[in-house]
């Protein structure tokens, strides 16, 4: 595709003196054309210069870029980039506990920062706060298959208005075009810019035991590699064919002699991180002048901060070796970092947080083993994971190409990864879920039909309502039956159905009534029959049932002979008036109809011929029989029961009711009712898919509403006395004081740190206190075997017994409506905070628990962000707020507070 002269407002040749590729070419295009984009391509391959584009564009123009990243870190990194590439006085920052340069024309902030915006202005009116914003850059945007935080990109992109361009930048996923749907569908016109062109190629690699080899065979006519390469097939196993696992110390060699550093080693366990560094002994990866660099480098690091040395890490990383792990100090990270980035640290020992947006590429990637644990058990990677370790391989302008290596373990080999390294990426997955904030959020601005609709516009519920459109399209096709069929019968009066009905019912009732009278009568006929066959003889006329007769009714039948049986009764053999030879028993006969006049001279010449005397036998007559049968029915008397007669006559009269009735004259009541009848079916059907459709379309808003109504007890929200909407009939809710300051929270469970805060529990307590108490409704602690040295003092041990309280109140509540938010009151390490609000050194501090160092500034830096939060809750007292600031400033030091310089 070519560049026309005319395609921006800006000399892109200037902005870019090197040669774009095609995918970003047709972004820029794109946006030009006033279009947001989902930019779709590998790690590393340069989707980043598209948002720098709208950067440059927006400086241009006098607008303003918001770019948002999924950690602060993160977005830590692209200030200061930002401030490198457009001047200080260019950018800005917000990350919740920082705010710099906040109308800045480039603003770097957090995703859920950037939705936490979005709240406070009506969905699709641009608010103060976004004032000139041409675009928004939706940086690792497949970070919504996260399942905490995915929730909070769904809702950026479907709040934020429809004028404001959207960047959405994303690792190769499977479902990109369904993401572009979507997107075009809740925001606006969006085009998919998809690659899968790396600038610097992977070239993948098995390490055993016996050596490194190619992990796949070298492709034919510029095809893809995809098969197993077949020397390495068999390795792997050795003694007791047990799978050989390679030493650390013979992959490093491995790497080092091929010139395949640096490499991000990728092992999934903190402690396998740091037991690869020491295992490493006194392995040197630098050369003199890289390490004199390196003492250079640290020496000043650690004159600026004496409390980060650790003795077990300086000492590898001025021979070029570091571990990267949650557990390790951010500081000494952020150092490792910068560091590895500067070429001199060659294999940093990292867990695979490392490959989720900080910008570490390396010339390998090694993944130690193909599989990890989890929460739901031991699994293989997905594709998308090792796909994302892998894009970390290859340094863009450096390397000819990436290398990434798979080691074989005692669990997996090549088989396992020539699969992962050929398979195409996971789909991204929604998950979108609702919580108290997003409802209390959403009904300060918006009715319950507008937030049903914004509810039901997830990523999740686009895909679902793709799935499910041939079962939408049955009911709408059902629903147009049925409204023909009302249209048919509208203008049938209703109380003529009814009384038809009504008669119909009738009639039916007589009817059984008449087979009933029937039934009794018959009994009592045959009762009189049996007693008096013994005495007649043939020639008698009787009225015959059983098995052997074809017809519903009675036959009428002459008696010509007798037949001994078994029993004690002799068979029947019987002449029918259907010419039909009939062997009976004495129990068929149910009535003595007459006698057949002269039958000793007729019956002479009346013979059944061969028949077999077994009851049920029947034959049909002979030509000769036929003259006799067709007499019997004139000469017998007929049966004759007057309850049956008078029952007769009442059935009559109902059917003849029937036949002049009004609704005779719109046709045939039958089609009418036959058309009722499927109007009926089809009511029940089109219930029956509604309700399947609303079970999986409907979930999300079922939880919203559970919310709702949880919200409503606690005194959140409130019914308003206002009349509700006439078009849809719901009711219009009020949000409390208490739901005010609710929404003003972020956090797992904003209800619960809304009530903590309103209780007024924390209202007196002194600024350390506070602290420690605002750490325990925060921290979730998840090894049972954490432990720390220092106790609680008995101020907060009093708070957290009474918080406790309300802690049991809402897991009832929270039961009954089917919601499991966290609610957190974490004991054990809290203490920690306490002591570090007093002034405990850092040394102290980290040597008196189990806690990994960067735990504990986990817990301290998610303490700092809650209390940062509270001066800014509505209705709570000035005590609290002044507290805050004061609990604030006891915490916020090193190497808790974060550097961006």
């Amino acid at each position: 595709m070519s560049v026309s002269p005319t395609l921006s407002e800006i000399d892109l040749k200037r902005l870019f003196p090197f040669s774009l590729d095609d995918f970003q070419k047709q972004a820029i295009a794109a946006l030009d054309a006033g279009r947001s984009v989902v930019v779709c391509a590998p790690t590393g391959s340069g989707k980043t210069l598209i948002g720098e584009y709208a950067i440059h564009r927006a400086l241009h123009r006098n607008g303003r870029v918001f770019y948002t990243t999924p950690l602060k870190a993160l977005s830590n990194q692209k200030y200061r980039d930002f401030r490198e590439q457009f001047g200080d006085e260019n950018v800005g920052l917000l990350t919740g506990d920082l705010s710099i340069e906040r109308d800045a024309p480039i603003l770097v902030m957090t995703t859920e920062i950037f939705r936490n915006m979005l709240y406070g202005t009506s969905i699709g009116a641009v608010g103060t706060s976004l004032n000139g914003v041409e675009a928004v850059v939706l940086d690792e945007c497949h970070y919504m298959n996260d399942r905490q935080r995915g929730t909070v990109w769904e809702e950026s992109i479907v709040y934020c208005p429809p004028e404001i361009q959207l960047v959405a930048l994303s690792a190769t996923v499977a479902n990109s075009e369904l993401l572009t749907r979507w997107i075009s569908h809740v925001h606006g016109p969006t085009e998919l810019i998809y690659s899968d062109f790396r600038p610097v190629p992977l070239q993948f690699h098995f390490i055993s035991s016996k050596g490194m080899f190619p992990l796949l065979k070298a492709p034919r006519g510029g095809k893809k590699a995809t098969e197993i390469n077949p020397r390495i097939k068999s390795f792997g196993k050795g003694r007791q064919g047990r799978k050989e696992e390679p030493a650390l110390s013979f992959v490093l060699s491995a790497l080092e002699q091929r010139q395949m550093l640096p490499a991000i080693y990728f092992i999934f366990s903190r402690r396998g991180c740091d037991r690869s560094v020491e295992a490493v002994g006194n392995l040197c990866l630098v050369t003199p002048e890289e390490a004199r660099e390196l003492r250079s480098r640290v020496g000043e690091f650690l004159a600026r901060n004496p409390e980060a040395e650790r003795a077990g890490q300086l000492e590898p990383l001025l021979r070029g070796i570091a571990a990267h792990h949650a557990g390790i100090l951010p500081a000494w990270k952020g150092l490792v970092e910068e560091l590895f980035q500067a070429g001199l640290i060659k294999v940093v020992f990292a867990t695979e947080t490392l490959a989720a947006g900080i910008n570490m590429p390396a010339r390998t990637a090694v993944i130690s083993s193909l599989s990890k644990r989890t929460d739901d058990g031991h699994r293989l990677l997905k594709a998308s994971e090792f796909l994302q370790m892998s894009g970390r391989a290859g340094r863009r302008g450096m390397d000819e190409r990436g290398h990434v290596v798979t080691v074989q373990t005692r669990f997996e080999g090549a088989k396992e990864a020539a699969f992962l390294a050929t398979a195409q990426a996971d789909p991204l997955v929604s998950q979108f879920t609702p919580s108290y904030g997003m409802v209390l959020n959403l009904l300060q601005t918006h009715s319950l039909e507008e937030t049903k609709e914004l509810v039901e516009s997830s990523f999740g519920q686009f895909i679902a309502n793709l799935h499910l459109q041939p079962l939408m399209e049955e009911v709408s096709q059902l629903k147009e039956e049925y409204r023909q069929l009302a249209s048919q019968v509208a203008q049938v009066n209703e109380e003529d159905i009814h009384s038809y009905e009504k008669l119909r019912a009738r009639l039916r009732e007589e009817k059984r009534l008449l087979k009933i009278l029937w039934n009794q009568a018959i009994e009592t006929s045959a009762q009189t029959a049996r007693e008096a066959l013994p005495t007649i003889a043939p020639g008698a006329i009787l009225s015959l049932k059983g098995p052997n007769v074809r017809t519903k009714d009675p036959v009428m039948a002459v008696l010509v002979a007798t037949a001994p049986s078994p029993g004690q009764a002799p068979y029947l053999i019987c002449l029918g008036e259907d010419n039909r030879w009939y062997v009976v028993l004495s129990t068929d006969a149910i009535a003595i109809n007459g006698e057949f006049p002269d039958w000793q001279e007729v019956g002479q010449t009346v013979l059944p011929g061969e028949i077999a005397f077994k009851p049920g036998q029947s034959r049909k007559g002979t030509a000769e029989t036929a003259e006799i049968a067709r007499q019997i029915s004139a000469i017998a008397e007929p049966l004759y029961f007057a309850e049956v007669e008078a029952q007769q006559q009442r059935m009559k009269a109902v059917e003849a009711q029937l036949e002049q009735h009004p609704l005779n004259q719109w046709g045939s009541p039958g089609a009418l009712f036959k058309s009722l009848k499927r109007q009926k079916k089809l009511a029940s059907e089109i219930r029956k898919l509604e309700k399947q459709l609303d079970r999986q379309l409907g979930d999300r808003w079922g939880e919203f509403l559970n919310l709702i109504d949880i919200l409503v007890e606690v005194g959140c929200l409130k019914v308003s006395d206002a009349e509700p909407d006439a078009e849809d009939d719901n009711p219009v809710f009020e949000v409390t004081a208490m739901g005010e300051s609710a929404a003003a929270i972020r956090g797992d469970n904003e209800l619960w740190l809304g009530s903590a805060v309103r209780s007024g529990l924390l209202d007196n307590i002194d600024p350390h206190h506070l602290a420690t108490v605002g750490a325990a409704l925060v921290t979730e602690v998840s090894r049972p075997d954490t432990w720390t040295n220092y106790g609680l003092s008995p101020a907060v041990e009093a708070v957290l017994g009474q918080l406790q309280g309300l802690r049991r109140q809402l897991f009832q509540l929270q039961r009954r409506h089917h919601i499991a938010f966290p609610i957190w009151l974490e004991r054990e390490p809290i203490a920690l905070v306490e002591q570090w609000a007093l002034g405990v050194e850092w040394n102290e501090l980290f040597e008196n628990t189990s806690l990994d160092e960067g735990d504990i500034v986990r817990i301290l830096r998610r303490t700092l962000d809650f209390l940062s939060q509270i001066p800014h809750v509505p209705h709570i007292s000035e005590s609290l707020r002044v507290n805050a600031y004061r609990a604030m400033a006891l915490i916020d030091r090193f190497p808790v507070n974060e550097s961006i310089e």
